[in-house]
């Protein structure tokens, strides 16, 4: 039987490849490719590391009898969760920065979105592809780190001194990651569209993201609902406060008159016991947020971080589809 390829056969190795993306999709992907590799290999390698540092956390645990017996081990401590914590931090600001901001901007400085919306595309399908590209990446790369650091801190909070409703754990885990760098890409698009600047653009989203950083750590906390907890002065809280976290703390007396913490801070005990007899002060009460609030609170933060987002993708697509290129 003859094995000589006919005239319609095409060799192997003249067949074009099959791709996983083409058109729009892949010309985008490989425009960006250098920051996609950047990005990705940032995510994957903080992903491993935390992988790594519960995995040794867990055997030094193990080893010492936890949780039957009690060990004295602060995980936060460890110069491993503070080059974790230093990575989750900078994530926002590299994809504000370094994706969001060159996205529109660097295209509209090198004329690349006229020569390619002239070449049998629209101006909206190549605007969502670029979109579509970024929130990908921002996505993928939240769920995967948050998705981690969850795994490694929630069975073992007790461990952490940082609080839960402190931004190294209350940003980092559940569903806050990624709505924040999706919300952070979108910021960076956003300043990149309204500049047309490549270098402008990237500034402003640097300073942008640190402002953001500083008007997201007073709302975090306004996102639960506070209670109040009267206890006998100069006694210990139950046991069931040690995940509470104190927003506040007063003295008060029986008639429920509250006094700030400092009000009897007299120079000599005689003069403190003076001012606690004069004022009748009998109880310590704190203001505080219970551990039960973080899931709620979480996806509140998240639903807001999405609005913003929302805001921002529609404002964009509605400037860039009314102003020239």
């Amino acid at each position: 039987m003859s094995t000589t390829p006919t005239l319609t056969e095409t060799p192997a190795a003249l067949r074009p490849r099959r791709r996983l993306l083409r058109g729009l999709p892949w010309l985008v992907v490989r425009q960006h490719r250098t920051a996609l590799a950047c990005v990705l290999g940032i995510a994957v390698l903080g992903t491993l590391w935390i992988v790594y540092q519960r995995y040794e956390m867990v055997q030094l645990l193990d080893a010492r009898g936890w949780p039957e017996k009690e060990v004295r081990y602060a995980a936060d401590d460890s110069r491993g969760y503070s080059h974790v914590h230093s990575l989750l931090n900078a994530l926002p600001l590299v994809l504000a920065v370094f994706v969001g901001a060159p996205l529109i901007a660097g295209d509209r400085e090198s004329g690349t979105a006229q020569l390619v919306t002239t070449q049998s595309v629209t101006r909206r399908q190549w605007l969502t592809a670029k979109l579509g590209f970024a929130y990908a990446l921002a996505l993928v790369c939240g769920l995967m780190l948050s998705a981690a650091f969850t795994w490694w801190w929630k069975p073992h909070r007790s461990l952490f001194f940082t609080k839960w409703v402190e931004g190294p754990i209350f940003d980092n885990t559940g569903p806050v990651l990624p709505a924040l760098l999706l919300f952070m890409t979108a910021a960076g698009i956003t300043i990149g569209v309204l500049l047309r600047r490549l270098v402008p653009a990237m500034a402003v989203a640097l300073g942008f993201t640190a402002v953001s950083a500083y008007v997201w750590d007073e709302i975090r906390i306004r996102l639960g609902s506070t209670q109040m907890f009267t206890y006998p002065k100069d006694s210990d809280l139950p046991a069931r406060f040690d995940e509470a976290y104190e927003v506040d703390r007063w003295v008060g007396n029986a008639q429920g008159e509250l006094f700030g913490w400092g009000t009897c801070a007299e120079a000599t005990e005689k003069a403190q016991n003076a001012c606690i007899k004069e004022h009748g002060i009998i109880n310590d009460v704190i203001e505080y947020l219970d551990y039960d609030q973080m899931a709620a609170m979480q996806w509140t933060a998240a639903g807001l971080l999405l609005a913003g987002t929302a805001l921002l993708t529609g404002f964009v697509l509605w400037r860039v589809s009314r102003r020239p290129l």
